[in-house]
């Protein structure tokens, strides 16, 4: 035998894989064929982030996508599995803008335009990283169908869908209390909120004097600047003679009347609560119901405004402090337990304490979307495995609450809204001109609100393509379970309104996380994942793949 034909004495996985990749997708095989006769089988793959690259989570995923796929190709389907990636908004302008604080620049010293421009750059060196992974796994992937949440087509389809929903009732503009992060400087979606049990203080205080006096308790006492009533149950006895009589607001002497609400609990702590509209949403629905005045006493950067007192200018912690040091000296403080373990939330990308916060924000009207959804799976049309997810995802559509799309950021689909010198309010499809003179909403969409068309948007919707006609909807969706709520649902939701009540996919298939060695699900936000590259470079993608068994099925 030949040297050139003998066996190489080590194993080198690049020297094989690649050049059987690029033979496949040489000879077409993972091409589909819109015109075929075949029956279709199709998937989309769930979208990864511009932010980084892939990691054994990623590979876990695609894997299951994977083997459905060259399944169904030998079973004589014709099989389209289609690529791309997200945009996502936050996720992707926080990683520039930390770029450019290492050079001591913020994205205000380049201006939007160029700002954009530079996530742009950031996009094509991500998401080239992310495609070459994908490649180096073997991802028998329709390369010649790759999509990105903001290429021209999609934007289109973001710009028709907001109009079309716009029109028909269902996105509307008003102010609701919102997730807030004081350092992102943006409204938040809730999956960009994590609760953790946080120590901090319960602080009870009197307000008013004597007969008159009644006692609240607060684990945030600088809200009590915003105060615009104390609430009590209309059935709890120890209060029915002070129903519709005032108290003053302890070190700010704002008269505040006293209501009745069946929100208030008589059971917890004293049955009485104060209520602050503007920055609590439980507070707002109660202001809602009495007409209370909603008085805001946080800016965008968490610190205190409006209040016409020496705690304006001061942070939202240090007004804390201060507030109760006050109270304190005034002998209003009744009883203060530390530590008081409670739920706080954090923004996600940048660990900040979220504040609840009111603002006038673009709103999406759930309610029909989500009954469509839920109708879809009851009666059988869609099927969730394992079944034993079903109630979740139950759960979250028979209760959704209308949903925030607009974002303070910068890149992103921006709200296609503009604003006439009176008032004037206009929404300017993908075909038309806003008038001249006219200002377009700074905001952008949140990023949900574009992946969730990925199911119909990629096949060229709103033109009635070949592909639309073909693969959707699609055989299956296959992605793990912690996105049920958020992506899933979405989807759901979206693709029934856009295409006139047909679901996105006969088969939603939910598997477990690669978890590190604490418990938590792997993220590149976190920086606690594996690059399945590094197994691949010395193993083989055959056998990096195996990192499956690693997957925690969780119920």
């Amino acid at each position: 035998m030949s040297s050139s034909r003998e066996l190489a004495s080590t194993f080198s996985p690049a020297e094989i894989e690649a050049p059987l990749y690029e033979k496949w997708m040489s000879a077409g095989y993972f091409t589909a064929d819109s015109k075929s006769t075949k029956e279709p089988f199709s998937i989309v793959l769930p979208p990864p982030n511009v932010t980084g690259v892939l990691h054994i989570g990623h590979a876990l995923d695609q894997t299951l996508q994977d083997c459905l796929s060259r399944m169904k190709r030998m079973q004589g389907f014709e099989v389209l599995w289609l690529p791309g990636m997200d945009h996502a908004g936050i996720a992707t302008q926080n990683v520039v803008e930390k770029q450019l604080a290492a050079s001591g620049k913020s994205r205000h010293d380049l201006g939007r335009e160029e700002f954009v421009k530079k996530v742009w750059e950031w996009k094509e060196e991500s998401g080239g990283a992310i495609l070459e992974q994908m490649k180096r796994l073997g991802s028998s992937v329709d390369w010649s169908r790759e999509r990105f949440t903001m290429d021209e087509g999609m934007s289109k389809a973001v710009v028709t869908i907001f109009k079309r929903m716009y029109d028909a009732g269902l996105i509307y503009r008003a102010e609701r209390i919102i997730n807030w992060c004081p350092r992102c400087l943006t409204a938040l979606s809730d999956i960009e909120v994590e609760h953790s049990d946080d120590a901090g203080e319960l602080v009870s205080i009197r307000y008013g004097e004597g007969d008159n006096a009644i006692i609240v308790a607060t684990t945030r006492a600088e809200t009590m600047l915003g105060d615009t009533a104390v609430a009590v149950n209309p059935d709890d006895e120890r209060y029915s003679h002070m129903i519709g009589k005032t108290v003053k607001v302890p070190l700010i002497d704002r008269e505040i009347p006293i209501v009745a609400d069946e929100h208030v609990d008589p059971a917890f702590g004293t049955g009485a609560v104060k209520v602050t509209p503007a920055h609590d949403v439980n507070d707002f629905e109660i202001g809602v119901r009495h007409s209370l005045a909603n008085i805001v006493i946080l800016d965008a950067d968490a610190k205190i405004i409006n209040t016409n007192s020496a705690f304006d200018g001061l942070d939202r912690f240090e007004a804390r402090k201060a507030v109760v040091e006050a109270l304190r000296a005034e002998g209003r403080i009744v009883a203060e337990k530390r530590p008081y373990m409670h739920a706080v939330g954090h923004c996600s990308r940048c660990d900040t304490t979220v504040e609840p916060r009111l603002s006038k924000q673009w709103f999406v009207k759930v309610e029909p979307m989500a009954k469509a959804s839920a109708d879809a799976v009851r009666s059988g049309a869609v099927k969730i495995e394992p079944e034993a997810l079903a109630p979740r995802y139950f759960e979250w559509v028979d209760n959704m609450h209308d949903w925030c799309i607009s974002r303070q950021l910068w890149w992103g689909h921006r709200i296609p809204v503009w604003y006439g010198p009176n008032g004037e309010v206009q929404v300017v499809g993908p075909d038309e001109t806003a008038p001249a003179g006219w200002t377009q909403d700074s905001d952008v969409l949140d990023t949900w609100f574009s992946s969730g068309q990925w199911a119909f948007s990629t096949f060229g919707w709103p033109e009635k393509s070949a592909d639309l006609a073909k693969f959707y909807p699609t055989s299956v969706l296959v992605t793990g379970y912690d996105i049920l709520f958020f992506w899933v649902v979405r989807m759901m939701m979206m693709s029934t309104f856009a295409m006139d009540g047909v679901p996105p996919f006969k088969t939603i298939m939910l598997h477990g996380l690669v978890r590190d060695q604490f418990g938590k699900k792997m993220s590149k936000s976190r920086g606690n994942v594996i690059d399945p590259i590094e197994f691949m470079d010395k193993y083989g993608a055959d056998a990096a793949l195996y990192i499956g068994t690693w997957c925690e099925p969780r119920n």
